[in-house]
């Protein structure tokens, strides 16, 4: 890790908050504890070889990484489950509306989750707040497969939500603060790597149980099992270093900080946060409770939180989740009527996903975040195009009904499709699904005229009975490998890019003291998004049509990437101080970014040179000083 910059005497230039080492020195010198540094030099080799730190290192990351699979297996789980739950709760089947309250529900508890996370974060710990999420998570996921009805079903959801909100807070930041800087961005990516594999794990499942009685009851209940795993595993391993220095544990922190740095490694952090002890010798300690509105106070901070947060904002707004969360509904959208073949195509999609993510972890350090967001948004946005196309060709290549009708009997066809029949013109089989009836298609040759019968579970029984195929959400089509296409193209281009960076760069951009809280609030940003594209999408596509709702996404893409190539620096390689420098100079060189002073965080406009008050934190409470 770089050390520690200041000029001279220590004096430092430039608008800025006290960085990860300014906070942990204070308190080693607050507590009047001396660490001789080269006495580092005695140290026996064999309690921080380079090769054992690696080893710890990635232990901590797969058992930390544990709460991502639990994310993810939760999208992907539910995608399958929701085409199960249809055929058990009628209710279910006849509102498009409670079946995106089903999904979204989680989605909405994650939010809170995330909302709560970055205080459980700062007040009980990392390591302690991913096993609250765990414990929530294990008896939501209980509740889930033994629900006797919708409203119970969707109270486990609530409850599953809950706990994958905190670890989505949680964990990255734990592995974050136990990464050495020169592979903390690989290292945090692992967490997305285990989203996109717990998504992938929940396709074999649900492909596996779809001939098992009770089906979707399953899919949602062996989410425990991981979760249990988490939380034995998870007892043995230590609390993050820095939040056990910012609470004054240092001789903790020591012990963590020899397994993750080799000798020589460690003498340099160290080192950085005794040379910061001394450059903040004349800092006067106010103490002084933060609040959002003090943390929009500095320039600094509102840029670091407008890049953070709206990298979370747009990974959701380009419409990743509607294709996690719907991805075998998408598939029936473009003519693929079989549960089982929509699984298992949706199974291709996610291990496409998860392959996609190794790539990203590959190149994140090496290519830089930024620019791996802006190829995976310009990849991301032609997928889209080719999406809404093909969709679009979907609803312009559909069936005729039959006329007349000769291969039913009359008290099964749709009574809508029979008043309108007096008319001339003829109907199709989108019409049909407009009356909300079903559509019954030929044996031989689906595109051939169909039968326009009674939407409900005997009927369809009666029609697959027959070697036939029924569709109520979709039509038969010669273009649905055309969005199957787009499909894949477009988690091709997400998952090495949006998929990571947002996490990555979140939990490195905030200074030490405000990670917790800022990092909540992004994650918070991230779920709530992710809550309205989930509770709107099957309605966006009834309003707009499937083509309609993925043009959508196209324009948002198009937006997110302005926004990248506007508000995000590069951050690859930089250590958490250099981050902070980075971003005191974008504040000097940023003309009336929300130029309002907030009473909190006031530093002198008069000279642009002149130095902030530095924000400081002891174990209760944030500080100022000037």
């Amino acid at each position: 890790m770089a050390a520690s910059g200041g000029d001279g005497g220590g004096r430092r230039e430039g608008p800025a908050l006290a960085n990860e080492y300014n906070d942990e020195a204070h308190l080693l010198k607050s507590q009047r504890i001396h660490f001789d540094v080269n006495s580092l030099n005695e140290m026996d080799n064999e309690q921080a070889a380079p090769s054992s730190s690696k080893l710890f290192v990635i232990v901590l990351t797969v058992v930390a990484g544990i709460g991502g699979f639990l994310f993810g297996y939760d999208t992907g789980v539910i995608s399958g489950a929701l085409l199960y739950i249809r055929e058990d709760f009628e209710s279910v089947d006849n509102s498009m509306v409670l079946q995106e309250t089903i999904v979204s529900t989680a989605i909405g508890g994650a939010a809170l989750g995330a909302a709560l996370g970055g205080k459980t974060c700062d007040r009980f710990g990392r390591k302690k707040s991913i096993l609250i999420a765990d414990v929530v998570f294990l008896f939501g996921s209980l509740i889930m497969a033994s629900a006797p009805s919708p409203s119970i079903l969707i109270g486990g959801r609530m409850m599953v939500g809950l706990g994958i909100g905190i670890a989505s807070m949680a964990a990255p930041l734990y592995i974050a603060e136990t990464s050495p800087s020169d592979i903390r961005g690989a290292l945090v990516s692992i967490n997305t790597l285990m989203v996109t594999t717990g998504q992938f794990v929940s396709y074999v499942v649900n492909y596996a149980f779809t001939q098992v009685p009770g089906t979707w009851r399953w899919m949602l209940g062996i989410a425990g099992v991981p979760a249990l795993l988490q939380i034995i595993l998870f007892t043995c391993l230590p609390e993050s270093p820095r939040w056990l220095l910012r609470k004054g544990n240092v001789e903790a922190a020591i012990s963590v900080f020899k397994k993750i740095y080799p000798p020589e490694n460690l003498k340099i952090e160290l080192k950085q946060i005794m040379e910061a002890a001394e450059n903040e010798s004349n800092a006067d300690v106010v103490p002084k409770d933060i609040s959002v509105g003090d943390i929009l106070g500095t320039k600094e901070m509102r840029l670091a939180l407008t890049a953070g947060v709206g990298l979370q904002i747009f990974q959701q707004l380009v419409g990743i989740n509607t294709v996690m969360y719907y991805s075998p509904s998408i598939m029936e959208l473009a003519g693929f009527a079989a549960h089982r073949t929509a699984l298992l195509l949706s199974l291709v999609v996610a291990g496409v996903n998860a392959l996609g993510t190794v790539v990203g972890i590959l190149l994140i350090d090496r290519s830089g975040r930024r620019r791996l967001a802006v190829f995976s948004l310009i990849g991301v946005t032609g997928a889209l195009m080719l999406l809404s196309v093909g969709f679009y060709l979907t609803t312009t290549d559909s069936p005729n009904v039959m006329t007349p009708e000769n291969s039913f009997s009359a008290e099964l066809l749709c009574s809508a499709m029979q008043t309108e029949k007096s008319t001339s013109r003829s109907f199709s089989c989108l019409d049909c699904l407009h009356r909300a009836c079903g559509f019954c298609a030929a044996s031989q040759n689906k595109m051939q005229p169909g039968s326009c019968l009674i939407h409900n579970g005997t009927v369809a029984d009666i029609c697959t009975g027959s070697s036939r195929s029924w569709y109520t959400q979709s039509c038969p089509s010669n273009y649905g490998w055309l969005a199957l296409v787009g499909l894949v193209l477009y988690i091709m281009a997400f998952s090495p890019g949006m998929g990571p960076v947002p996490w990555a760069v979140n939990s490195e951009i905030y200074p030490a003291q405000l990670r917790g809280v800022c990092g909540g609030i992004a994650a918070t940003a991230n779920w709530v998004s992710n809550l309205l594209v989930a509770q709107s999408f099957l309605s966006l596509t009834r309003l707009l049509g499937t083509a309609g709702a993925f043009s959508l996404f196209t324009c948002l893409s198009v937006l997110a990437l302005i926004f990248v190539l506007v508000a995000v620096p590069e951050t690859k390689g930089l250590s958490f101080q250099e981050v902070e420098q980075l971003w005191e100079e974008r504040a000097k060189r940023t003309k009336g970014w929300f130029p309002w002073t907030n009473n909190g965080l006031q530093y002198s406009r008069a000279d642009e040179k002149s130095i902030p008050m530095q924000i400081l934190c002891d174990s209760d409470s944030m500080h100022a000083a000037t």
